[in-house]
């Protein structure tokens, strides 16, 4: 009998019959809800407790919507990537049980900016993304999803702002401990997780945490691929058992067929600590550290199968070795100057490092993989180091209150990720933003909160021998008001100008060969200007009861100064391209979000959580002319859950099921459709005393599949290949599905 399924089988049952019987109970349960969780309390009062917590309401003048940890940890997501999954507009693109580069409102990743205790954290990836799934859950004390900036927060988040704050030393007293295990039910590995935190004083005056984390991680992915001449007579929606079926095999253009499959083992070691000293008449002093050092390994091995007859082609091995570390160091205060006058001091130095090998491998012996020759290798570095700062001073009149101030950012990227070496390509680029924000308060129920922010860009790009200087400022304001007729509702409105920055690749001035097309060849631009958006919220929200919200919110964005390949000159057989500002583009949608407790149907231990978002887009296509949606983003993306309580036993468990509709990628060679089946998660907890939780977490209960159908042209030069796309003249039609398994994980937390 197969161990990991007979586990599976097993945690899915144990599951199912925890629900059963918790439903049963629940019946006779009629307790109200428990009050929420003060500003500071005891860890055991948050960790260990049997309180479904919702959403935060916040009383931002800007549309702001905020998590407690608490919100999501009942489903014990490992990584900020995986709470993600439960707010609205937040999709991914990523590979099955991997959940890297978020996307909010469905626009690519470098339209969504990702801040640490509201300062920027460089990462490796070109577009300037960085993957939330190398946060830790563990050392969150909540996000926030900003939807429109203020004046005093950076402009940067096209689609959005996610500010991940790390645990505060002022938010509750004691520790905690957790020990766990992640099970991957495809092959049965088990894989440890461990973390332990305190927070405590070290005067009246002084607070402090400290916290690390370990986690071990493993995603075993079954990957096949057909391939035919043209487009095939038919599409399996399945995931094939036999991953060779007659009808494919029988296609009269079928091509190939690969079976692929790729493992991802690593660890992650992080940490945070901060120390916050109270002086004067409201003075603050606060330290903060944090870190993330994540080695991993990815193992993929695919064998090819050609023609009718299925024989044997060839095997290739890849094996990456990623080593990839994060460092951030930050300092703020603030120093009363009178009653109604306040200095703003902050200070940062953050650093992000990568240094990944690849090694290809490649074999025709059908009956020994392991005699295999050596086909490729590449090393990746990358060093980003980043210094920040901030001034301000604050002058609060009761009702009318000012704040000027400035931001100061000074960044040094080496490396290239197409694996330039560090020596032949650097960025240096320093931003000044100095910005103006007023508030009015017009009574307790309606807030005007508006000004301006000025971007200033100073960039050097160096290359080899050669360098480019590129100096651009740009003003970017922002009106957001805010009005609570009563007590439970509120409405909010939001104008703001945000901006988004060229990708790295595209600043060098290398020239790259062969690209687009075999004939062509790619320049970057160290001129290309910032790409920007006019973008409008208006959004209500009401209160239900005493912890429920509901919201719905309308968006709309203008974008400008899209980048495109502009061709500049023939060169012969193709064309010479450069990167320019001539796109633009509009998305809009609406999301709705709902957490509350089923308390007006006699149910207050009974939370629901539900959440829609309709997303759509247009723009036109840089290399064929026409519109389209932006690439990969899906119409409808939800998520709908619930969590019971059942007091009399001490148990809690709950389910939530998330989705998206498919979307279509386009290239000048390629178009890609994607789609995935609906993922379900699902948890049972025991609370023992008032200092233990044994959780059981699932997570892919479903077994989903990612499905990518690919439409592949050929050409010599990027002419010849968008001739053969108008005319539709398929090089090959690609079929790739790819599955994982479920992954069950059991936690064990004591708090004290």
């Amino acid at each position: 009998m197969n161990v990991s399924r007979l586990l599976s089988g097993a945690a899915i049952a144990v599951l199912a019959s925890t629900l059963a019987a918790g439903a049963a109970q629940a019946q006779n349960t009629a307790n109200p809800a428990d009050a929420p969780a003060t500003e500071e309390q005891r860890a055991n009062e948050i960790l260990v407790t049997g309180q479904i917590f919702f959403r935060n309401r916040t009383a931002d003048p800007n549309p702001i919507l905020s998590y407690d940890l608490e919100y999501f940890q009942k489903f014990e997501p490992v990584s900020v990537g995986e709470m993600l999954k439960r707010v609205p507009g937040a999709t991914f693109t990523s590979d099955v049980l991997e959940y890297d580069q978020v996307q909010f409102r469905g626009l690519p990743g470098g339209f969504t900016n990702v801040l640490i205790n509201g300062r920027r954290t460089p990462g490796g990836e070109a577009d300037g993304s960085f993957f939330v799934d190398r946060i830790p859950a563990e050392l969150v004390e909540r996000i926030e999803i900003v939807r429109a900036p203020r004046p005093d927060q950076p402009s940067d988040g096209v689609a959005g702002t996610l500010n991940v704050v790390t645990k505060e030393a002022t938010s509750f007293k004691g520790g905690f401990g957790k020990i766990g295990a992640l099970l991957n039910t495809k092959d049965g590995v088990l894989r440890p997780s461990a973390a332990a935190a305190f927070a405590g004083k070290l005067s009246e005056s002084t607070d402090y945490w400290i916290a690390l984390n370990y986690q071990k991680r493993r995603n075993p992915k079954s990957k096949v691929s057909y391939r035919f001449g043209g487009e095939p007579t038919t599409d399996d929606k399945r995931f094939p058992g036999n991953p060779v079926t007659s009808h494919y095999v029988t296609d009269p253009e079928f091509s190939d067929f690969e079976a692929q499959s790729d493992t991802r083992d690593g660890s992650d070691l992080s940490g945070s600590a901060e120390i916050t000293t109270r002086f004067g008449d409201g003075g603050r002093l606060r330290l903060n550290g944090f870190f993330v050092d994540t080695h991993r390994d990815e193992d993929e091995q695919s064998v090819t199968l050609e023609d009718a007859d299925l024989d044997f082609d060839g095997v290739e091995v890849q094996q990456e070795r990623i080593k990839q570390q994060t460092y951030a160091v930050t300092a703020d205060a603030k120093l009363p100057v009178s009653d109604s006058f306040e200095l703003g001091l902050a200070g940062g130095w953050n650093q992000y490092r990568e240094n990944t090998k690849t090694t290809v491998f490649e074999g025709d012996n059908e009956n020994d993989y392991s005699d295999l020759d050596l086909d490729e290798e590449e090393t990746l570095h990358i060093k980003d180091t980043e210094f920040s700062g901030t001034l301000s001073g604050s002058y609060d009149g009761g009702a009318f209150k000012l704040k000027l101030g400035s931001d100061f950012l000074f960044k040094t990227r080496d490396g290239l990720n197409d694996g330039i070496l560090t020596d032949i390509f650097r960025i240096r680029e320093n931003r000044y933003s100095p910005y103006v924000r007023l508030t009015y308060d017009l009574g307790s129920s309606f807030t005007v909160d508006g000004g301006a922010r000025y971007e200033i860009v100073d960039r050097k790009v160096t290359a080899t021998t050669t360098s480019a200087n590129y100096n651009t400022g740009i003003l970017n304001p922002s009106l957001s008001l805010r009005w609570s007729p009563t007590g439970a509702d509120q409405f909010r409105a939001s104008v703001a100008r945000t901006i988004r920055r060229p990708d790295y690749d595209l600043l060098s001035p290398i020239e790259y060969d062969e690209t687009p097309g075999d004939d062509d060849t790619t320049t970057g631009n160290p001129e290309l200007k910032n790409q920007s958006a006019w973008g409008v919220d208006v959004g209500y929200e009401r209160r239900i009861g005493r912890n429920g919200i509901a919201g719905v919110n309308f968006f709309y964005r203008d974008i400008t100064d899209l980048i495109e390949l502009v061709a500049v000159r023939d060169n012969g057989p193709g064309q010479d391209f450069r990167p320019q500002n001539i796109g633009d583009g509009q998305a809009w949608g609406f999301e709705f979000d709902l957490s509350a407790p089923l308390t007006f149907l006699g149910m207050p231990d009974t939370g629901i959580f539900a959440n829609y978002t309709y997303l759509d887009s247009s723009t036109t296509d840089p290399f064929t002319g026409e519109k389209r949606r932006f690439n990969a983003q899906p119409h409808h993306v939800y998520n709908l859950g619930f969590i019971q309580t059942v007091k009399a036993a001490d148990v809690s468990f709950g389910a939530t099921i998330s989705g998206r509709s498919k979307s279509l990628a386009s290239n000048f060679d390629e178009t890609v459709e994607l789609r995935y089946d609906p993922d379900l998660e699902a948890f049972v907890e025991k609370r023992i005393g008032k200092h233990i939780v044994l959780r059981v977490s699932a997570q892919n209960l479903l077994d989903r599949v990612k499905y990518e159908d690919f439409r592949k042209y050929d050409g010599d030069s990027l002419e010849e290949i968008l001739e053969n796309r108008r005319a539709g003249d398929l090089d090959e039609y690609e079929i790739e599905r790819e599955h994982s398994g479920p992954l069950v994980q059991f936690t064990l937390r004591a708090a004290f």
